[in-house]
This record gives structure tokens, sequence and C-alpha cells, in this order.
């Protein structure tokens, strides 16, 4: 097995690292199992990522995925929901889902905590032709999560493609993070689409980037 250790996290719990300023990295998994911790594939080639667990359905019953994360780890992981709202999409986000001129989408803002500390902003983005009169256009958790949600209305991820890359903060992300001058932000933004190949939902999580860590292994 061939170990692949990429400047961010392998959890947010990791330890510290430098930011690779102004590259990106991108990694394609065309298939997820269902069940934490399996591999993610990309081509012929196996890989196992530190985020397959949070693009996995999960019983309604479990604890959601960065809860689960934090706890193996000795921390205690939580988060709160900032804003539910149907948006325009960002370019980016846009071009992620596949959206045509004036589609509009339902975003969920939260910021993640690790011991109370605020550790990572996270917006997911979903397509308002699947996200309309469901839980994920309602301001409130989700039971399982969104991801276990999806799943119930048939959209489970079968191709998964992550993109990675560092940046100066914003001044809302460097107040929203408690960062120091001069410390850069990781942004890893993701994207999961269904057997067909129709993105579904698009993911964009800001971290302060000396304090991640992201581990992918391949089996060659």
């Amino acid at each position: 097995m061939a170990t692949v250790s990429l400047f961010a996290k392998s959890s947010k719990v990791a330890s510290m690292c430098e930011p690779l300023r102004g590259t990106r990295l991108n990694v394609e998994s065309s298939k997820v199992r269902s069940r934490l911790g399996r591999e993610q594939h990309v081509s012929s080639d196996r890989w196992s990522s530190s985020s397959t667990q949070y693009v996995a359905p999960r019983s309604p019953i479990e604890a959601e995925a960065w809860s689960a994360e934090a706890e193996a780890r000795g921390g205690k992981g939580s988060q709160r929901l900032i804003e539910v709202a149907e948006v325009p999409p960002p370019p980016e986000i846009a071009h992620a889902l596949a959206l045509g001129a004036g589609e509009t989408v339902i975003t969920r803002r939260r910021m993640m905590y690790l011991d109370d500390r605020p550790v990572e902003l996270t917006n997911s983005y979903f397509p308002l032709s699947i996200a309309r009169d469901t839980a994920l256009a309602e301001s409130a958790k989700i039971r399982g999560g969104a991801v276990t949600l999806l799943a119930s209305l048939g959209y489970t991820a079968k191709h998964v493609t992550e993109e990675v890359y560092s940046r100066p903060p914003t001044p809302h992300e460097q107040v929203s993070l408690q960062l120091p001058d001069g410390q850069w932000v990781l942004i890893l933004a993701r994207t999961s689409r269904d057997a067909e190949g129709t993105p579904f939902e698009a993911d964009l999580m800001v971290m302060p980037a000396q304090q991640n860590r992201l581990v992918y292994e391949m089996d060659r």
C-alpha cells in the first residue's frame, strides 16, 4: 500500500502542517462504499480517504460523522447551523452542480467546533430541484445528516471529487475561525454524484491550514 500524506486533514484533530500556497489537488473516487472507513476507488487504483465517512449514509440513531470522528480521537465535536437559504450559487458551485443560468440552490451553512473551539466553516449546496420541500430546506438539524436524508431520496454518492487548495482567509473567515494574522486557510471542495453521474451536493469547507492534514492511501 502506498500512503500519500497531503497537507490537509486526516481529521480536524490532526497535527500542524504548512500550507501549500497556491497549490490545488484533485482526488476523484468512482466508488464510495456505504460503510464507515472503507475504500474509495480511483480508476483502477483503490483509494482510502478520511472523507469517506462524510459521504456515506448513516443510521438516524448514529452520531453525525464529525461528532463520531472527534470522539474517536478523544475530543468533543459539535456544530452550529448558521443559515439555511435559497440563494444564487457561487460560480464554482454552479459549475460543480451543472446548473444553468438563473438556477438557485439551497445552502446550509454551519460552523464546526472541536472542544468548543471553531475549526471549520462548512457550506453545503443542493440543487433546488432536489432540496425543495425537504428537510434540507428547513432551518433545523437533520436526523442522520444530509447524506442520510439524500440517500432516502435516492441520491447516494457513487463518484466523489475533492479539490484541495489554500489561500489567505477572507476577513469573515479570519474572525470566525479566530485566525492570527498571516495564517492561511485550507479549502476542501467536494462534489458528490450518483450512479448516473448527476451531481446532487457540493460542499465548500474552510479550515485553518496550519492545524489540519488530509491523508489519502492508495493500493496498486
